[in-house]
C-alpha cells in the first residue's frame, strides 16, 4: 500500500505537532499546513482593521471580503496570503497570538475556513494539522494522529520557546494562558478540540523530538505494509 495521501495531526497547543509535522513534510515531500496559521490570519486582518474582535457581525463583514489564499513556497513550505498581503510572518506576534482564540471559537470564522482546509487537502500527499482535522475538517483522512502532553510539559516548551525567541515571559503566566487556551479549544460549541477515534494516541512527554518523529515514522511504515 502506498503511503497515507492525506495526514491529520490534531493536539492541544505545545504539543510540538507543527514541528513534528514540518519534519514529516520535509522526510516525505509533503506539504505541511499549519491551519491554526488560517485563524491568525484572520485575526490579523480583523486586528489591522480595528475591528471588534468580539463582535460576530463585525468579524462576518471582514470574512465576506476576506480573499484568504496559500502559496507554495517549495516542497514542504508555504506562505499565507490575505486580501493580497503576504501576512505570513505577522501570524506569531503578541497581538495576533492574544486575540485568536475568541475570534477562531466564532462558528461563521470556522465555517468560513472549512472549505479552504479542505481545497488544500484535496491536493493530496499533504499534513494537515490542528485541533479538529481529524474529527471535522477531513475525517477521511488516510492517517490521524493525536499529540498530546501534559499541561506543565506543554508550558515548559512553549516558555523556552519564547524565551529563545527573545520574547519577555513568566512561566506562570503561560500556563495560565495555556490553561485559558484549553478551556476554549475543548469546550466550544463548535468543533472542539478532542481525539477521533480513529486517531493513534502519541503522548510526547518525557520525549525528544527525535524519539516522537520515529515512532510516526513506524507507524507509517506498518501503515504501507498492511
Amino acid at each position: 500500500m502506498p503511503k497515507p495521501s492525506i495526514i491529520a495531526i490534531d493536539g492541544p497547543a505545545g504539543t510540538g505537532k507543527s514541528t513534528i509535522s514540518e519534519r514529516l513534510a520535509e522526510k516525505y515531500g509533503y506539504l505541511f499546513v499549519d491551519t491554526g496559521a488560517f485563524y491568525r490570519a484572520i485575526t490579523y486582518v480583523v486586528l489591522k482593521g480595528n475591528v471588534p474582535y468580539e463582535d460576530v457581525d463585525a468579524v462576518t463583514a471582514v470574512l465576506s471580503t476576506l480573499n484568504l489564499r496559500i502559496e507554495h513556497d517549495g516542497v514542504s513550505s508555504y506562505r499565507i496570503i490575505a486580501n493580497g498581503e503576504d501576512v505570513t510572518d505577522h501570524l506569531r506576534s503578541k497581538s495576533v497570538e492574544s486575540h485568536v482564540s475568541p475570534i477562531s471559537k466564532m462558528t461563521v470564522v470556522r465555517e468560513a475556513l472549512l472549505p479552504l482546509q479542505r481545497k488544500v487537502a484535496a491536493q493530496g500527499n499533504v499534513i494537515l494539522a490542528g485541533r479538529d482535522i481529524g474529527t471535522v475538517v477531513l475525517p477521511e483522512a488516510d492517517l490521524k494522529l493525536y499529540i498530546d502532553a501534559s499541561l506543565s510539559e506543554r508550558a515548559r516548551r512553549r516558555h523556552l520557546q519564547m524565551m529563545d525567541a527573545g520574547k519577555e515571559a513568566d512561566l506562570d503566566t503561560v500556563v495560565n494562558d495555556m490553561q485559558r487556551r484549553d478551556k476554549i479549544d475543548t469546550e466550544r460549541s463548535l468543533a472542539p478540540l478532542t481525539r477521533a477515534e480513529d486517531a493513534i494516541y502519541i503522548l510526547t512527554d518525557n520525549k525528544t523530538i527525535d524519539d516522537v518523529m520515529q515512532e510516526i515514522i513506524q507507524i507509517i511504515e506498518h501503515w504501507t505494509a498492511t
